[in-house]
């Protein structure tokens, strides 16, 4: 790549930088949980609203979208971050620490956030450069109940429609500001399921006058967990996990119901496919031979992410011509976690980057987590490269 524009872009991110972190630090010090990102959306807006660009009304209420050069319909490139909170208690001694009770930032999309603003206050500088539209997409409730679906079901990556997408998500044991992908499927499918033992309640005194349902369940858990060694093969890969049981309310009652809630990930459809039936044999064979009845409820949420092999290619090469090859890393097996990027990339060439946070940053999901400002510059840069390469190739 040509290096006096890397050395522009580098130069324009050093200046608005420090405004970045400090944008991080606000979102990391008011996180909203899904769907709920009333402030954090409305922050956004105030934020951009002194750049030159097209800003759509929402989609679902506390999503933003943008876009430099609408009006050029030739090409279009689309970068997402997410913005919505965990629901967990921070643990984190920060002068920018949430403020918001038992919420905080611990997947790192305060950081994803900054990092598309800054993307976006750049590339506005650059716009007569960018030979077609960039949309920047800000999505609400990429946790537990898979936004970007929605999003993408109501039209947002319409009008016009994506050439290419990309998203980055922030990860702990990876060199800081370095970067990570693979061509072809890169996170899990996730889905839910629920059981409702029913049995019949007693003192705890006579079993023999009861249907227990806690024992049911004990027998429903084991069950479960000989479906992937024994219904499925060895070659594939899948989890089901029993993660919550609630039953009883007193040491001496056994109780009429029990409740079973639990999380299934696999990266072939496939294989997923069936999963739902083997999980409804056992529980009904469980119960049966115990006298119990059940209700079984299964949803199905995040499909697997499919990076395409054109994305994966061309963002790597930028990586390698504007950061050298050391930034680089060929992810090399797909992860159990779920994303709902998957759903923008499902119809359209595109791919998620792994942006490294370092060995020292505490891991996703844990209430120690927090982003590192020191990869944020790296982020914007990759985002900033991608866009005018992409589109207007012959600077390079």
């Amino acid at each position: 790549m040509d290096k006096d524009i890397v050395l522009q872009l580098s130069n324009e991110i050093d200046k608005i930088l420090p405004s970045v972190i400090k944008i991080r630090h606000h979102l990391h010090r008011y996180p909203e949980i899904a769907l709920k990102e009333f402030k954090t959306a409305d922050y956004i807006r105030k934020t951009l609203s002194s750049l030159d660009l097209t800003t759509l009304k929402p989609f679902l209420e506390t999503d933003v979208v943008a876009f430099i050069n609408k009006q050029k319909s030739n090409k279009n490139i689309t970068f997402r971050a997410d913005i919505d909170a965990l629901p967990i208690l921070e643990q984190n001694d920060l002068p920018y620490k949430s403020v918001n009770k038992n919420l905080m930032h611990a997947c790192g999309h305060d950081g994803h956030t900054a990092i598309l603003i800054g993307t976006i206050m750049v590339l506005n500088k650059f716009k007569e450069k960018l030979n077609g539209s960039v949309r920047f997409v800000f999505q609400p409730g990429e946790e537990v109940v898979a936004g970007g679906a929605k999003l993408v079901a109501a039209g947002v990556l319409k009008n016009p429609e994506p050439n290419l997408l990309y998203a980055l998500h922030g990860f702990p044991d990876l060199d800081t500001g370095s970067f990570s992908s693979k061509n072809n499927v890169i996170t899990s499918a996730a889905d839910s399921f629920k059981i409702i033992i029913k049995g019949k309640g007693g003192h705890g005194s006579t079993p023999e006058k009861c249907i227990d349902p806690i024992l049911t369940a004990a027998k429903i858990i084991e069950g479960l967990n000989h479906i992937v060694s024994r219904k499925i093969s060895a070659q594939d890969s899948a989890v089901i996990s029993v993660c919550k049981v609630h039953s009883g309310t007193s040491s001496n009652v056994i109780p009429t119901t029990a409740e079973l809630e639990g999380t299934v990930r696999y990266f072939d459809q496939e294989v997923g496919k069936n999963i739902p039936t083997y999980i409804e044999e056992v529980i009904r064979g469980c119960c049966e031979s115990m006298g119990a009845n059940y209700e079984f409820i299964y949803e199905k949420h995040y499909i697997p992410m499919i990076n395409s092999e054109y994305a994966v290619s061309f963002g790597s090469e930028i990586v390698k011509s504007v950061f050298g090859v050391e930034k680089w890393t060929e992810m090399k097996t797909p992860l159990m976690g779920a994303e709902d990027f998957a759903y923008f990339i499902k119809d359209y060439p595109g791919a998620m980057f792994s942006l490294g946070l370092g060995y020292n940053t505490a891991s996703i999901h844990n209430s120690e987590f927090d982003f590192n400002d020191n990869a944020i510059k790296n982020g914007i840069l990759f985002f900033c490269s991608l866009a005018l390469k992409y589109l207007k190739d012959d600077i390079f």
